[in-house]
């Protein structure tokens, strides 16, 4: 499904920068998929989302997330510092909009990842951004992933409850990948094959922030 374009908004010329938001459900493989992106290229930016969930085991501040206290990511939300902002089980997400601002002005290409919840927000904010959905084969496999990483059962039960939702708006999304077990190098060259798509893609809107 294509993004509706907005009022004023202009066509984008080939080859122009790419907004590539992704999402879907907790234990699906996001981080994975944009890690192994990464990995190959450095032609991408990856905003570094805030939050103020604790880190787990092996992330980085500044790296995997910007870990930040409940008192200062409301003075970053009061600021309009963040493009968008959710809440999680409890903890608080958003993106820096300067991040994203500074990729584009600088003609690169931008890979975002954010919770179902918060892309509504952003289809409204970015109009000729393309949304991705990256999924696993099915729920069983989601299931085994949040078992495997430690979760206690408590938040793997209400995790898996929200998949179930997430899952039935797959299909309002530009693009679905799937991220089976053992195939993350597939899912990564799916990704690399929609930038490469989109950035062609006659009639796309320039995104602005």
């Amino acid at each position: 499904m294509s993004s509706v374009p907005v009022a004023g908004a202009s066509a984008s010329p080939v080859g122009a920068p790419v907004v590539i938001v992704v999402s879907g459900p907790s234990g699906a493989g996001k981080d994975a998929v944009i890690a192994g992106l990464r990995e190959r290229t450095d032609a991408f930016t990856v905003p570094v989302t805030m939050t103020t969930r604790a880190p787990r085991p092996g992330e980085v501040d500044g790296s995997d997330y910007i870990f930040v206290t409940q008192d200062e990511f409301a003075r970053a939300l009061a600021a309009d510092e963040l493009l968008e902002h959710a809440e999680v089980y409890g903890n608080f997400y958003g993106v820096p909009r300067a991040q994203l601002r500074d990729a584009l002005d600088a003609g690169r290409d931008v890979i975002m990842r954010v919770d179902v919840q918060g892309v509504a927000t952003l289809r409204a904010l970015l109009d000729g951004a393309v949304f991705v959905f990256v999924a696993t084969p099915d729920e069983a496999t989601l299931a085994a992933r949040l078992h495997g990483r430690g979760d206690d059962p408590e938040a793997i039960t209400r995790r898996l409850a929200m998949a179930s939702r997430e899952l039935a708006l797959s299909d309002g999304f530009d693009h679905v990948v799937v991220n089976a077990d053992g195939g993350l190098d597939a899912a990564v060259d799916r990704l690399l094959d929609i930038v490469a798509t989109e950035r062609v893609r006659p009639g796309r809107h320039v995104v602005h922030v």
